[in-house]
């Protein structure tokens, strides 16, 4: 039976696409679409380079009746141990900037953004120094540059 690939999955046959620039793959065509224009704009950058944790594992003293996290398997106790920490890697992170690209949103992304976006306000140096950008779509990819760009500006001039 052939793999019919759905609209917009980077799986095709059964492997995830891969999608490759100067020698770095990237998760998606978004990704590897905003590394080129920042490249291009001569915008240094580094690619999933920092993990930040969002909350810590802890252990989880209490049972409790569960299947597993993606609905299968029977219902038995999955307490009594350790749960792990919630993590998050921005795609890219450059002087002041902190990018993700994100086309096709999962279901925990929405929390793990709000999440790093506490973690950042509650952190007194980083608020005046840094800019987050979420670009959808190409266009998108082409706005955050020029806002970047303008930024660079903007501390320059403020620094004379």
């Amino acid at each position: 039976m052939a793999y019919k690939r759905s609209k917009g999955s980077s799986i095709v046959g059964g492997r995830k696409k891969k999608y490759t620039y100067k020698g770095i793959e990237y998760k998606s065509s978004l990704e590897k679409n905003m590394a080129m224009i920042l490249d291009r704009e001569g915008i240094e950058f580094e690619y999933e380079a920092y993990k930040f944790d969002l909350l810590d594992s802890f252990y989880f003293p209490v049972d409790c009746y569960e299947r597993q996290a993606n609905g299968k398997g029977d219902m038995i106790n999955r307490g009594n141990k350790k749960v792990n920490g919630i993590t998050y890697t921005p795609d890219f992170v450059g002087d002041g900037f902190y990018i993700e690209t994100k086309g096709y949103a999962n279901e925990s992304f929405p929390l793990r953004w709000k999440l790093f976006k506490s973690l950042l306000a509650n952190d007194p140096h980083t608020l005046s120094d840094v800019a987050l950008y979420k670009p959808q779509k190409i266009s998108e990819c082409e706005t955050v540059v020029k806002l970047i760009k303008e930024r660079y500006e903007q501390r320059r001039r403020t620094k004379q």
